[in-house]
């Protein structure tokens, strides 16, 4: 779990706010490690909670005000990741919810704005937002865990190779490829980066629809080495098991829905689809029970 985040942290970094730097001298501000002029942050409105990413918000109208942005990648900051899956998944909810509903709140002052170029109001609206903030996650979902498994059901619609393989290949690798140490876990990126897409898609579209849950926040968890100096005190208690608490119906149904397009594959089809759907279906299978890491370990 920590090098599969390894690598998606390693590629935002690098490749959306190092390039988003050095290109159009901007990037999303994530909270951490920043260091702001204070007449920035007063020309730009200072801090706002009309959502959940208050620090990307801040950014975005900085840069709309003329502001400019440098990431130093020289510069290393240690960081700690959330410590349970319960807590990734509050992370990921608010990483995808909050993004979704600040480009519904500020995309016409976006397009209205003068101060900017006009291709940096692309990249902010296209790339920063559309792309990669909204696209990528939905079209990850419907297109690996809906559509491809689809076309088992129904043989006369047919995914080209291009489509299916060679294309998410290549964008899976230069994905991946600024992580070389964790290369030989690509695999299970993939199916776990696909299982998270359901989450985040539904997120996203309540982020968009500012339904029910868009302005919830929770703190992400992270223990650090809280759990050291206690153990040092006294032997830890195993937590309840509550099974509830780690059962998650929708990525139960998705991996329900891959594994009966698998086997319906096995038996009918043609181009061994099932070797993947078999394969994803395991992996929301895993998720959706909740079986991945809940008990920090004590050395």
């Amino acid at each position: 779990m920590t090098r599969m985040q390894e690598m998606s942290l390693d590629y935002h970094f690098t490749v959306e706010q190092e390039v988003g730097s050095s290109t159009y001298s901007f990037f999303g501000f994530n909270g951490t490690a920043g260091v702001w002029r204070i007449s920035a942050l007063n020309e730009a409105g200072g801090w706002k909670d009309r959502t959940t990413v208050e620090d990307m918000d801040l950014a975005v109208r900085a840069s709309l005000k003329g502001w400019k942005f440098l990431y130093l990648g020289s510069l290393k900051v240690k960081n700690e990741l959330p410590s349970t899956l319960k807590a990734y998944r509050y992370q990921q909810h608010r990483w995808s919810c909050g993004p979704a509903n600040l480009f519904r709140k500020m995309v016409m002052e976006i397009i209205k704005n003068k101060k900017v170029s006009t291709w940096k109001k692309v990249h902010v609206i296209y790339s920063f937002f559309v792309v990669r903030k909204l696209v990528a996650h939905i079209v990850t979902f419907i297109f690996y865990c809906v559509v491809l498994p689809a076309t088992v059901l129904v043989p006369e619609v047919e995914v080209p190779k291009w489509g299916a393989v060679y294309i998410p290949s290549i964008i899976t690798i230069l994905n991946a490829v600024g992580t070389p140490r964790s290369f030989h876990l690509l695999v299970f990126w993939i199916l776990f980066e696909n299982v998270m897409s359901l989450h985040r898609t539904k997120a996203t579209f309540i982020g968009l629809l500012e339904a029910g849950r868009v302005n919830e926040w929770i703190v992400t968890e992270k223990l650090g080495d809280a759990h050291k100096s206690k153990a040092a005190a006294k032997a830890p208690r195993k937590p309840r098991f509550r099974f509830g608490e780690r059962l998650h119906v929708l990525e139960l149904s998705v991996g329900a829905y891959l594994f009966f397009c698998g086997c319906y594959d096995v038996v009918f089809g043609k181009n061994h689809y099932f070797i993947y759907l078999f394969a994803q279906a395991i992996a929301f299978f895993i998720m959706g029970f909740g079986y991945v890491g809940t008990i920090v370990p004590n050395s």
